[in-house]
């Protein structure tokens, strides 16, 4: 029997561009959730929604900058990388490779989880990492349905579910929820007003260094 070694998070998305919503809950669930990190992973190309308005290259580059001082939030550009589009089971295939006795857990919202289904391969993502639902308060979750029938047969109630076994547990963990929109971000920047305090200082400097936003982007 091997030993597993501490879990650790995954969260994907576009982060086009990333804001305090995004940071929040990645931070707050790698404390209540004992993991050793989590991995901040920006996709190449979104399978489920429009190209994002900035480029792959810049949305890196604000991840790293808005992480640069927390140590328990890290980058991953495997995403990038690899290029075209960018399927999940193939990013845990790859961290599986990588970490074959550590825990995977996958971090997404409950919009996310009820798109579930829906997803490339998505009966295989639960052989290679369990799903953490950040769970907000103004969602609730389905009675019938798919979902609804993934959630009878694998919710659990502890953290230590997600590190005793390899994958394939759900556990639902509230985060604190903060209105955030990285379309209203855009969108302020494009006319001209100030978002601080929606997104990291240098993140913003980023952004206006290299005019990663305008309104013919938006």
């Amino acid at each position: 029997m091997y030993h597993l070694q501490q879990a650790i998070g995954i969260l994907g998305g576009t982060f086009d561009p990333i804001h305090f919503g995004h940071l929040r809950t990645a931070l707050e669930l790698s404390q209540a959730l004992e993991l050793t990190e989590v991995r901040l992973v920006p996709c190449y190309q979104p399978v489920h929604r429009k190209l994002p308005a900035a480029s792959p290259e810049h949305r890196l580059a604000m991840v790293r900058a808005a992480i640069q001082d927390e140590t328990a939030l890290t980058v991953d550009d495997c995403e990038i990388q690899r290029k075209g589009p960018s399927y999940t089971i193939d990013t845990l295939e790859i961290l599986h490779q990588q970490f074959p006795n550590t825990p995977l857990c996958l971090i997404m919202g409950i919009d996310a989880l009820l798109g579930f289904p829906s997803w490339h391969r998505w009966e295989d993502i639960l052989t290679l990492a369990h799903l953490v639902i950040a769970h907000r308060p103004q969602y609730q979750l389905p009675q019938t349905g798919v979902v609804a029938q993934l959630l009878k047969a694998r919710l659990k109630h502890s953290v230590s579910s997600l590190h005793e076994c390899i994958a394939g547990n759900i556990l639902l963990h509230p985060v604190t929820s903060l209105d955030i929109s990285a379309t209203d971000i855009r969108r302020q920047i494009a006319a001209g007003r100030n978002p601080r305090y929606l997104l990291p200082d240098l993140v913003y400097e980023y952004i206006k260094k290299h005019g990663v936003y305008s309104i013919s982007q938006i």
